[in-house]
């Protein structure tokens, strides 16, 4: 038995286009002699469709795409995930389903029974659990086919389940299981997802076919990376990252015990750039955008989210704009020329100085001669913004935000001026994964002029700033960050790692205070196992810790 597993980028509410995809490779799993071809969790639909399941046209799109499918489908069969309807009157309307098809029919509908409710994950807000099991019979094999989360409690460990998908279908002696999913990307789950499939094939002893979406739906991204593997625990072969491709496996091939192991770890940088591009290339080209615009300060930032943009889109379709103040100092233009040399990309160059100043000489017979201060800095911040902004209408560009995760943790950022944008490209990435991203995209040539990557931060608001005026280093910053964000550790257990309280107490009061400010910033691409925006879900007023 011959079995395609097709990678595929899926747009969510996309029918044609999704089935366009799904039916071209069906034909192409047809010329390479395929007996199955098997597609991802929901790929009808796309991943996540969240209240779009609640539209009854949606859902009946939906099954009018299986129905086309069920046309395709004789001389093979076709394993694709779609929403199927909940007959009884009781529970939710929708179960999240793997439809099984062969020669014009529907031979079988598996449903999804484990329903991740977490972090990114709403699953139970739409879908039924399944509370039944049973594998597949086809072409003289029993096939185990699950739907992602439901091979991710092996033997009961996983304390948010109460049942083990697997432990029903093995008491039916499958020859092998099929998982389909949407699992998206961070840059440690494609070790989480290897170590989850090998026990899988040790605990049942048997290969699987696991297949998964590739592609970015907003600030989710999917890395694809689907994999096949022996009945032993060895990796068969991983497929591509972060690329649409098809592969065969033969089923007598994965059942044997000589296999190698050819998993490689490309490393955590590595991943992250490449997620970020892939996740900048499909938000623009799902909303039918091509141009970008950003503010190129001179700074780190900035520059990687050039970068990182220019590769995605094409350096002609990025569009940089230095807006120098009364405080930016000389290096910030001349780094920023060199960057846009090296680049290649178009630019414009247009001060603030006058329209700073008529705001200041129309604002000071209100401001009672208060002492200048942040409220200035935020001036001159927003100004950039309306320039941006305005070049964004005019011209039709998405405005790129460029704000680290460090920044926004802390609420070091302007609402209405830095933290515009469209996008927030980098908003997931800490600072000083930041340097690393530099560092990783001058490795074959220099890029980012050596001056940005090595002079000390600076927003460049007021005479001769620094980040460390306002914040800790980052190098002490950022890991008490991780550890209250994505360790969700709280103070006495941080300042038990080692960290001082005061600066434990200091830094966690500005991340819980500025809740208010990332609940109304942009999109943020998801590269960490705990990102913000729909992953992290904080109240504004809450008093815990501040």
């Amino acid at each position: 038995m011959k079995i395609a597993i097709a990678q595929l980028n899926y747009h969510i509410g996309n029918f044609d286009a999704n089935f366009d995809k799904i039916s071209t490779s069906i034909l192409k799993a047809k010329e390479l002699g395929a007996d199955i071809v098997v597609f991802g969790e929901l790929a009808v639909c796309g991943y996540p469709p969240r209240d779009f399941l609640e539209f009854k046209d949606f859902i009946t799109r939906c099954i009018d795409v299986i129905e086309k499918i069920k046309a395709m489908s004789e001389g093979i069969a076709v394993v694709v995930g779609a929403p199927s309807i909940n007959p009884d009157p009781e529970g939710k309307d929708l179960f999240n389903s793997a439809y099984f098809i062969a020669d014009g029919r529907i031979i079988d509908v598996i449903h999804k029974t484990l329903l991740p409710t977490y972090d990114i994950f709403d699953e139970y807000r739409y879908f039924e659990p399944n509370r039944s099991w049973r594998t597949v019979n086809y072409g003289g094999k029993k096939i185990a086919l699950s739907v992602c989360e439901d091979i991710w409690n092996i033997g009961n460990e996983n304390p948010l389940y109460t049942t083990c998908p697997m432990d029903h279908l093995i008491m039916e002696n499958p020859d092998l299981m099929i998982n389909i999913s949407a699992s998206p990307f961070d840059y440690d789950h494609q070790k989480d997802r290897i170590e989850i499939l090998k026990e899988n094939c040790n605990r049942y002893n048997l290969p699987i076919v696991y297949v998964n979406h590739v592609g970015a739906q907003t600030e989710i991204i999917f890395d694809g990376s689907s994999f096949a593997m022996t009945s032993f625990g060895d990796v068969y072969d991983q497929m591509s990252s972060f690329k649409e491709e098809m592969k065969i496996y033969d089923l007598q091939d994965l059942q044997q015990k000589t296999a190698v192991d050819n998993f490689e770890d490309p490393g955590k940088i590595s991943l992250i750039k490449d997620a970020l591009v892939l996740g900048v290339k499909d938000y623009f080209g799902k909303l039918g955008f091509k141009k970008a615009i950003l503010g190129l300060s001179g700074g780190i930032d900035s520059a990687v989210t050039l970068c990182i943009a220019a590769e995605a889109l094409g350096k002609k379709n990025v569009t940089s704009v230095l807006m120098p103040s009364p405080y930016s100092s000389d290096h910030s233009i001349s780094d920023s020329e060199k960057l846009l040399q090296n680049t290649g990309s178009p630019s414009h160059k247009i001060s603030i100085n006058s329209m700073y100043e008529v705001f200041l000489n129309e604002l000071n017979p209100y401001f009672q001669d208060k002492a200048l201060g942040v409220t200035e800095e935020n001036i001159q911040a927003r100004v950039r913004s309306v320039i941006l902004m305005a070049l964004s209408n005019k011209f039709g560009y998405i405005l790129l935000n460029t704000s680290n995760k460090s920044e926004a943790a802390v609420g070091y950022g302007t609402l209405y001026g830095d933290m515009s944008g469209g996008l927030s490209v980098i908003g997931d990435v800490y600072k000083t994964e930041v340097f690393k991203l530099a560092r990783h995209l001058n490795a074959q040539s220099e890029i980012i002029p050596e001056n940005i990557i090595i002079k000390p931060p600076s927003a460049e608001l007021k005479p001769d700033q620094k980040d460390t005026d306002s914040l800790p280093p980052y190098e002490e910053l950022d890991p008490i960050l991780f550890s209250y964000i994505e360790g969700r550790l709280g103070p006495k257990e941080i300042i038990a790692l080692g960290y001082p309280e005061e600066l434990v107490s200091r830094i966690l009061k500005m991340v819980n205070i500025n809740e208010y400010k990332r609940h109304q910033t942009a999109p943020v691409l998801r590269v960490s196992p705990k990102a913000f925006g729909m992953g992290r879900r904080m109240p504004i007023v809450g008093k815990y810790l501040s």
